[in-house]
């Protein structure tokens, strides 16, 4: 991706947030020069990986293919905050492609905008998308689909994904944009997603412009 690109993203989401009033940690504002200046308090931010992070899924084409997240908070596995948090825009005509997470429970909540749309299928033994139907939870209530149903979600809606759950989602207004909450235990991008096809989840960046924010895999 062109760090232009990146920066014209970050700053679309944080117009966003601030017009559905998601209020982002103070971190979210450190700009390249505030992190030279950081030490060793800011140690569970990197370890963690919290903050900006956009991605085309290595397909080269962010305008079709990607997402703008935050996190905001992220644990670890067997210790006291086994939780996650992220707030994600999906714009447009971009769709976060097809994956499930070995792993990871997540709730996907639409806090704005427009309708997010996610198609849902089920996991066969061999990773492949199985027929079978899928049993997916709405805001509290517990229903079973067809593999490949597309479902509507508008705002204040929400969906509960368990582990090998393959889902993609994108906005049903290709001229808007949704603004996506996340909540699910311990997010590891390293080990634990699985798309159906190739992705790459950290592309590598042009620097054809100064960086407005780093990205989370980018702190000195």
């Amino acid at each position: 991706m062109r760090r232009g690109q990146i920066n014209e993203a970050i700053r679309f989401a944080e117009g966003l947030m601030r017009e559905y009033r998601f209020a982002l940690p103070p971190f979210a504002a450190w700009t390249p020069a505030d992190w030279r200046g950081k030490g060793p308090e800011c140690d569970p931010i990197r370890r963690a990986m919290l903050g900006w992070d956009v991605t085309d899924l290595g397909r080269g084409d962010f305008s079709r293919f990607g997402l703008t997240l935050f996190t905001v908070r992220n644990g670890k596995a067997g210790t006291g905050r086994p939780y996650c948090e992220k707030i994600m825009v999906v714009r447009g005509a971009q769709v976060c492609a097809t994956h499930f997470h070995w792993k990871k429970t997540e709730d996907i909540i639409n806090r704005g905008g427009g309708d997010l749309a996610m198609e849902v299928w089920g996991a066969a033994p061999d990773d492949s998308l199985s027929p079978a139907p899928v049993p997916i939870e709405r805001d509290g209530q517990r229903f079973e689909y067809p593999s490949g149903t597309r479902l509507a979600l508008a705002p204040g809606e929400s969906v509960t994904l368990e582990p090998r759950t393959y889902h993609n989602f994108f906005s049903l207004d290709p001229a808007g944009a949704v603004l996506v909450g996340e909540v699910s235990t311990v997010n590891d991008d390293a080990g634990d997603n699985r798309f159906l096809e190739p992705a790459g989840r950290y592309p590598p960046v042009e620097e054809d412009a100064p960086p407005y924010r780093l990205l989370c895999n980018e702190y000195p």
